[in-house]
């Protein structure tokens, strides 16, 4: 849905992709290979008013909308999936829950240095032994007095590390199910017994912080429940979402790099005395790449206008997230076969958007629940 774009949209589109280039795209492989988080990215997308391109003007964001963050997330994608994934992860789990489930006096508090770009947030939702099965919670947090206090360990949550604040998932009331899962806005630099235990080595994505984190005791004033008790499962299942086209859009990011550095390579690697690109076999496989991922981000526009639109986004959302985390990892793997014994090596970029895509597909809900929950749309 190209032609669906305004100038507004184009124009942060080029802004953003000129960014990339100039100055994510050369140390993209340089920040993998030291496992490092690019802090220095990150204050620079602030400076461009990046952060929370999808949050109120009020609160510090630029007043973009789902269409234009999904732009913004691609074309990150397009250079480092690591520099996307973070981003994501800040934006949609981290900084919009707390404008759709907020309090004004917690929106000013805690959405703004997210939207400004102050520091980096966190969305702590999975556990060691949740896996797919979110819902399954051990993270308790109990009423004393005027605070609640927390207490479980959470897993796989990104950002972790570098947070200023963190959204964590806990059980008040574990006799209530679904309903008895609350929101608590957690303060790593500053809440005691909240700790990283783990920033874990990944396949890919290492620019990215992986973290396992420890709730031991922490207490929270009760100003930090976001929404009310109870109202936990909810408020994530339309994180989700948005988070899902975000995850989408990185995908088709992930998907486009990918295919942009095998069609380059094709058109210049000669064979038997002309361009591969114009062998059978190479050339379908660039027209394949250039086929998955246009599909790919008409299905993530598509989801997210209709996020714009307030429709209903949860079919359109996983059907989104589901093709394009597919596309991402089979567009990659293409390209690492189009340039052969140079794609497997560290000086190219199809093997690292190969080795991250595959998250593309585990993350924020596998393919296989995504199936699960189109499936249930679609009353099957």
């Amino acid at each position: 849905m190209e032609f669906t774009l305004s100038d507004e949209h184009r124009m942060i589109r080029d802004s953003v992709r000129e960014f990339c280039e100039e100055e994510i795209a050369p140390i993209a492989q340089e920040i993998e290979d030291e496992h490092r988080f690019p802090r220095e990215i990150f204050d620079q997308l602030a400076g461009l008013d990046m952060m929370g391109v999808p949050v109120a003007e009020e609160y510090g964001g630029l007043g973009g909308d789902q269409l234009m963050y999904a732009l913004v997330t691609e074309e990150l994608g397009r250079v480092s999936g690591s520099v996307g994934l973070s981003f994501a992860a800040h934006v949609s789990l981290a900084a919009k829950p707390i404008e759709l489930f907020g309090t004004a006096e917690q929106k000013e508090r805690w959405l703004r240095p997210l939207a400004e770009g102050e520091y980096v947030g966190g969305w702590a939702l999975t556990e060691p032994e949740s896996g797919s099965d979110a819902s399954d919670m051990n993270t308790r947090a109990v009423r004393d007095g005027d605070e609640y206090v927390l207490d479980g360990t959470k897993q796989f949550i990104t950002n972790a590390s570098e947070a200023g604040s963190v959204l964590v998932k806990a059980v008040t009331d574990p006799d209530a199910g679904y309903d008895g899962i609350s929101t608590f806005i957690v303060d790593p630099r500053e809440d005691d017994g909240f700790e990283v235990t783990t920033v874990w080595d990944k396949m890919g994505l290492n620019a990215s912080p992986t973290c396992e984190i420890q709730l031991d005791d922490v207490r929270v004033p009760e100003d930090r429940l976001l929404g009310e008790e109870g109202d936990g499962w909810n408020q994530t299942k339309k994180t989700l979402d948005g988070g899902r086209i975000s995850i989408a859009a990185l995908s088709v990011g992930l998907a486009q790099g990918a295919y942009e550095a095998a069609k380059e390579y094709s058109t210049e690697r000669e064979q038997f005395g002309q361009p591969i690109s114009e062998f059978d076999a190479v050339r379908d496989k660039v027209v394949e790449m250039e086929r998955k991922t246009e599909r790919a981000r008409l299905l993530t526009h598509k989801a997210a206008w209709e996020y714009d639109q307030g429709e209903p986004v949860t079919k359109a959302s996983a059907l989104a997230k589901l093709d394009a985390s597919e596309a991402s990892r089979e567009v990659a793997e293409e390209a690492v076969q189009t340039l052969g014994g140079y794609g497997y090596t560290t000086d190219f970029a199809p093997q690292r958007f190969y080795r991250d895509a595959k998250l593309m597909e585990i993350g924020e809900g596998t393919s296989e629940i995504q199936h699960l929950v189109i499936g249930r749309e679609l009353g099957l």
